[in-house]
């Protein structure tokens, strides 16, 4: 559709200050964020007068009922992922304010471009009709606490980067400093940055075993620069590229870039890219990738792997991954919606420094979309917290303590403090996580450690305390109100009833100071949070997180069991959820009693078909605790039979699965835990052993040996 532009000297005196001043964020090669206040429909009309004032490049609307197009709810935001836009609006007036989608959306804007945001006059002053969307049941969304937004408008109306157009009264043009001065060209004219042409050239020189991980804050082309260097693997010969992310739309500038460079080449599907020869490059979601890992379908040698966004993918896939693919790069944005690359570097570094000492690390820093000194980029960071700083390592010896959101929310040095403890500490952080840290309904915190240093937070919610009506019609599939995760999922996939009529704290985050880990704090932390629960007469405490042996382990030590694993991996981690309880008073034991039976009843059978990819170090942490089973002596005579004599272990599997949960309940050694978990595998999920048929005979042979 075309549209009329008039001049700037056609146009009223404060539009055409707003487009002057744009003019000159273009010169410099910067963007600005535009805080839009007034009467919501006076201030789409006036949003609407600036849209069709400029030809601007690729214009966006978000927000419902949208007076101009192209348009998109905040919902969708993710789906603009590689694109580019010179003009966003969004009208938080109509429809609220979604943290997620303006992060998203502000990585995308282009020099020479405005960031609007619409609100009205008292924005700030009440929860919006995002606030939907976290509002758990029984509350309704309007009576929720505003922190999260007062905090936004406190920290705008103090922001010396953003333009303020009050509608009807006043312009506020913020001064704008000289603009650093402009970079050389790189050496090579795919590539717009030196540093995105270092990228390249390493990633095309991929050597075997020696892993690149590119980390980067947004904007500086590195999803760009894997397409790049896909292209020039193609013209090397490479049959075939795999490229994996969170989502496919994080990998969408990578296959632009792709086509852009490869124009012979054919789209089957918008994340795929196919030459004629047969060569391709072809995205793979995160869990069908590791499924096909473990069937030994990918990998192995001469295969390459480039993962995008690798910080909100969990480090147990990632080294997985490392170990099946010879040649493999991990590309991460260091601060953002997407993950923490700082949290990757944390907890990954361990296993590239055990299975690819040799591995490379590349850090990009010239944007590419923005110059230098972005007004823009300064203010996302500041009001979205996505460059938090981890605190620094103190000791603190005093207890653990309770924070209120009222508190957290007035004071700006604590919240990012403990936001940067959270984010290093979780793969998925995103901006709305600070919203709901500070307005989530029935959340509580507990800090260890000074308030602008903690060491270590747990943050709960309460779930359950549904009628027996309400509770019933759950478990039939017949009602599904929002929120209650936990005790929802085990009535409505356990069947447990009771699970909703009981009352629970969840633990939503828990996080330690990656310096104070293994020396007792997480366990602190919960010990006085279950305290505070059960003096507030609250029947059981309970989490759910990916399946990692290593975390099974952390709330088995709490004195957790589990109660319930999900029968599907979640597609962006490829991990099967673990849910885990503890009892904190009588009616809680009764309930927790009934979910330990419920949950025994079914775990075996599922372990063949639905949990046979449950990787088998967590299958034998699960059993651990396990109700010890008897050991027959005609068991017994199978199971020595199968160890000493030449009896098909297939013949005698139900001795040896009696045989794998007792032995997991006794002390091991290093040895005995690793056979233990190959036996575990093997009698529970049909899991082939490592090498051929008649070595790993003769293998579960001298397991079977061992434990006994």
């Amino acid at each position: 559709m075309m549209t009329h532009v008039r001049s700037v000297s056609q146009l009223p005196r404060t539009l055409s200050a707003v487009l002057l001043h744009a003019q000159r964020l273009k010169r410099r090669g910067w963007r600005q964020w535009l805080w839009l206040e007034g009467d919501p429909d006076d201030a789409r009309r006036e949003a609407q007068t600036l849209w069709h004032a400029h030809a601007w490049q690729a214009p966006l609307w978000v927000g419902e009922h949208p007076p101009c197009e192209p348009a998109l709810l905040a919902s969708q935001a993710r789906t603009q992922l590689g694109q580019e836009h010179q003009l966003i609006v969004f009208d938080a007036a109509n429809g609220g304010l979604d943290p997620d989608a303006l992060g998203a959306l502000g990585g995308t804007l282009l020099a020479g471009g405005l960031l609007v945001l619409i609100t009205p006059c008292d924005w700030g002053n009440a929860a919006d009709y995002d606030y939907r969307r976290m509002t758990d049941y029984p509350y309704a969304w309007e009576s929720l606490t505003f922190h999260y937004l007062a905090r936004l408008a406190r920290l705008l109306r103090a922001e010396a980067g953003v333009i303020r157009w009050r509608v009807g009264k006043s312009l506020q043009l913020p001064r704008l400093p000289p603009s650093a001065q402009q970079q050389t060209l790189p050496p090579d004219a795919d590539c717009l940055t030196h540093d995105q042409a270092r990228a390249v050239a390493m990633l095309a020189g991929l050597k075997r075993r020696r892993p690149l991980v590119i980390t980067a804050d947004r904007g500086r082309g590195k999803s760009a620069a894997l397409g790049i260097a896909c292209a020039r693997l193609l013209d090397k010969g490479i049959d075939t590229i795999w490229v994996t992310a969170p989502r496919p739309a994080a990998v969408a500038p990578l296959f632009a870039r792709l086509a852009a460079l490869c124009p012979q080449g054919e789209r089957p599907s918008p994340h795929e890219v196919r030459l004629a020869s047969g060569q391709r490059v072809v995205f793979i979601a995160p869990d069908a990738l590791s499924a096909s890992v473990e069937r030994a379908e990918l990998g192995g040698d001469g295969s390459y792997l480039l993962v995008d966004e690798a910080a909100a993918i969990p480090a147990v896939l990632l080294g997985r991954w490392l170990q099946a693919f010879p040649r493999i790069a991990f590309a991460t944005t260091v601060h953002g919606y997407e993950g923490s690359g700082r949290g990757f570097a944390l907890r990954f570094r361990d296993q590239l420094d055990r299975y690819t000492p040799q591995w490379c690390e590349l850090t990009l820093n010239t944007p590419v979309r923005w110059r230098e000194g972005d007004p823009l980029e300064a203010t996302l960071n500041r009001l979205l917290l996505l460059k938090a700083p981890l605190p620094p390592r103190v000791s603190d010896a005093s207890a653990p303590y309770r924070v209120t959101q009222a508190a957290l929310a007035q004071d700006e040095t604590a919240l990012g403090a403990l936001f940067g403890l959270l984010v290093q500490s979780h793969y998925r952080t995103t901006p709305a996580d600070v919203r709901q840290l500070l307005d989530g309904p029935a959340t509580q915190i507990r800090v260890h450690g000074p308030m602008h240093a903690p060491q270590g937070v747990v943050v709960t919610r309460s779930e359950g305390g549904f009628t027996p009506e309400l509770a019933e019609q759950v478990a039939r599939g017949e009602r599904r109100p929002q929120g209650h995760l936990l005790a929802q999922s085990l009535a409505a996939h356990g069947g447990c009833r009771r699970a909703l009529t009981a009352r629970w704290r969840r633990v939503t985050r828990i996080a330690v100071h990656p310096d104070a880990r293994r020396q007792g704090s997480g366990q602190a932390l919960l010990e006085d949070e279950m305290a505070s629960a059960r003096a507030g007469e609250v029947d059981l405490f309970g989490a759910t997180f990916g399946a990692e042996a290593g975390l099974v382990r952390f709330w088995r030590q709490a004195g957790f069991v589990p109660v319930r694993v999900g029968i599907s991996r979640d597609t962006s981690t490829g991990e099967f959820a673990v849910m885990v309880a503890k009892a904190l008073t009588s009616h809680g034991e009764s309930v927790l009693a009934e979910l330990c039976q419920r949950f025994q009843a079914a775990f075996f059978n599922l372990l063949a078909f639905e949990l046979r990819e449950l990787p088998a170090g967590v299958l034998v942490q699960l059993l651990k605790d396990w109700p010890p089973l008897t050991l027959s002596e005609l068991q017994r005579q199978d199971a020595e039979d199968v160890a000493y004599a030449k009896r098909d272990p297939r013949l005698a599997r139900g001795a040896l699965q009696t045989l794998s949960v007792n032995a997991g309940q006794q002390a091991l050694t290093q040895e005995q835990q690793a056979a233990l978990a190959a036996l575990t595998g093997w009698a529970f999920q049909n899991r082939p052993l490592e090498k051929g048929h008649k070595a790993a005979v003769a293998a579960l042979r001298q397991t079977v040996a061992l434990l006994l």
